[in-house]
């Protein structure tokens, strides 16, 4: 399987979607995100994914402006908030964050949890994407059966789920429901905030081949089709966390890493249907 940095996805509406990016996640606001975005893309990575939650739109936003590259060349994702989640509320959070970004359009905006009214959000996402103001639409966290409720009214079937997805947490019925519906993950917390560097496992699969869990990690997302977005704001572990295209896991590797899943006692963050509680 040979994959680049430059190495894409095509989503359900033929749209390329890079396979792996930056996460600015409680990447403090100012110069910390704009170095991190910036350093990013002069590493190589083509897509940077924020948030109204985050703060940090407008950083993203100047520096995917600066002329580092061209813009048609950046895969930006942005989402709608819980507070915003209505029909006329997603409209207005999308205007606002076009506004704080500074960009002509977005190539992928989600709803972020499904909680509220997430389904008016979503025609108002429909339209947004009729109006060509974004390339792409999906949602963030939703399970199965939020999935299925949504595509069973849909006109414009959701692109991308956005997921918490490392070895503690594989989902695999997500990933076959995603897989049957032609939705691609995309994985938050990847590398389970550092906790993989103490998985023994994952450590003895990179010394054979002198790579870190880390690399270990976001090399098994890609090679299983999974999107990943590691999250830094340190110039170097930015730089290395995309140095994961120069070996390959053997089918093997894989399996071991499969029996890593502690399903939700692997859960890192909140699980979707009590979040808020």
């Amino acid at each position: 399987m040979t994959l680049t940095l430059n190495s894409t996805t095509t989503l359900n509406n033929g749209v390329e979607m890079p396979i792996f990016g930056l996460g600015v996640y409680q990447t403090e606001v100012g110069s910390e995100t704009e170095n991190a975005v910036r350093w990013a893309l002069q590493a190589g990575y083509r897509a940077v994914d924020t948030a109204a939650l985050y703060r940090n739109e407008a950083e993203v936003g100047k520096v995917v402006q600066s002329g580092i590259m061209s813009r048609e060349d950046i895969f930006v994702t942005s989402k709608v908030w819980v507070n915003d989640l209505s029909y006329e509320g997603t409209k207005a959070a999308f205007d606002a964050s076009m506004e704080r970004l500074g960009l002509d359009y977005l190539d992928l905006y989600l709803i972020h949890w499904p909680v509220n009214d997430w389904q008016g959000a979503w025609r108002a996402l429909e339209e947004i994407y009729d109006s060509d103001r974004v390339r792409a639409i999906g949602v963030s966290n939703f399970l199965p059966h939020h999935l299925e409720e949504l595509l069973s009214f849909a006109k414009v079937a959701p692109a991308v789920d956005q997921i918490e997805f490392h070895p503690f947490l594989q989902t695999p019925d997500l990933q076959v429901f995603a897989e049957k519906n032609d939705i691609k993950l995309t994985a938050w917390a990847p590398i389970m905030k550092g906790r993989v560097t103490k998985v023994p496992e994952l450590i003895e699969i990179g010394e054979k081949y002198g790579k870190s869990p880390v690399h270990v990690t976001l090399r098994w997302m890609l090679q299983i089709g999974v999107i990943t977005i590691p999250k830094s704001a340190n110039k170097d572990r930015i730089e290395t966390n995309a140095d994961i295209f120069d070996f390959e896991l053997t089918d093997e590797d894989i399996a071991v890493i499969e029996t890593l899943d502690k399903g939700e006692e692997g859960r890192i963050g909140p699980n979707p249907d009590r979040f808020g509680e």
